[in-house]
């Protein structure tokens, strides 16, 4: 496996919009003017964060473009619907993914107005950090509106659903927080690294980066314990995180795009691609989406076959 290092290495855009790479991994290049920053995968497609506006790409162009006052963090797809965070108006706006239409602006209130946050949904609910002080917001998505406000740790801005409870980080505690959905509290919490970020639950485990210590954490989804850690690189700043197909795939900043870690050895498997700034990632079962908005870019990935399981 250590072979695989760096065998996936993205070519240099040039200036039409969409570019296949040569490499023999067979990424594809495609050049995104603005700032195309997070993702959430919509089908074959994918949607992605820019200045003003959210856009709908698939590997052929650009679908749909959609304003807003200033899109940020994480979003995601449900029920038809594209749930993206505003950090401007303080509000978690609906998009129909069918005809790229404004359905619905709810107030919420946005908990890290900088944009490091995300929308996730679980339990039939939308949820995001929606107050510094220390406050999530459910949302039940078949009425727009707040049905729920969660009393968290200061500083929470993380969440991801998955494996029965929502989990919320907060950077200023340092902590993950289990939160029940049938109860809407929080039934435990941990204590994690330097200043921790996203997460994501699956393959096993909830997965959080520990950006200053360079770590993966793994959290223990029944106990809520930490079970171990992954070194990754001095330092897991900024960039993203998901689960699928077995793996834990790491969106990077520094040495490559993104590295691969099996969850069973705790161990990284792969770093693939060059280094190209920070930007975000997303799972799906055929490859990898990643952005890299320093250099105005979305890349499609194939998976490697080594890790079709």
């Amino acid at each position: 496996m250590q072979k695989l290092r760096g065998m996936i290495m993205a070519m240099a855009a040039g200036c039409a919009s969409i570019e296949s790479a040569a490499s023999a991994q067979g990424e594809q290049v495609i050049t995104v003017p603005g700032f195309a920053d997070f993702l959430a995968v919509d089908g074959d497609t994918v949607w992605a964060t820019n200045h003003g506006r959210v856009e709908r790409w698939s590997r052929q162009g650009k679908l749909a473009e959609v304003a807003m006052t200033k899109p940020c963090g994480g979003m995601v797809v449900f029920r038809h619907a594209l749930w993206v965070a505003d950090c401007k108006d303080g509000t978690v706006v609906r998009i129909d993914t069918r005809t790229a239409q404004k359905t619905a602006t709810i107030a919420t209130g946005i908990a890290n107005p900088a944009g490091e946050l995300n929308v996730v949904a679980g339990a039939g609910s939308i949820w995001v950090a929606s107050d510094e002080k220390g406050v999530v917001a459910r949302i039940d998505p078949r009425t727009n509106s707040v049905t729920a406000s969660i009393t968290v740790d200061p500083g929470t801005y993380y969440l991801a659903f998955g494996l029965g409870s929502l989990w919320a980080v907060s950077a200023k505690g340092q902590s993950v927080q289990r939160i029940d959905p049938r109860t809407n509290a929080v039934v435990k919490r941990t204590a994690l690294g330097k200043e921790p970020g996203f997460l994501a639950a699956g393959a096993g485990a909830v997965w959080v980066q520990e950006q200053g210590d360079g770590t993966v954490a793994r959290i223990d989804p029944r106990s809520g314990e930490l079970l171990g850690r992954v070194k990754v690189g001095a330092v897991v700043k900024y960039g993203d995180i998901d689960t699928g197909g077995r793996m834990v795939w790491l969106r990077t900043t520094e040495d490559q795009t993104f590295a691969v870690i099996d969850p069973k050895t705790m161990t990284v498997l792969a770093r693939v691609g060059k280094q190209e700034g920070s930007g975000a990632l997303r799972y799906t079962h055929s490859g990898i989406w990643t952005s890299a908005h320093d250099v105005h870019t979305l890349t499609w990935w194939p998976r490697p076959a080594q890790f079709k399981k």
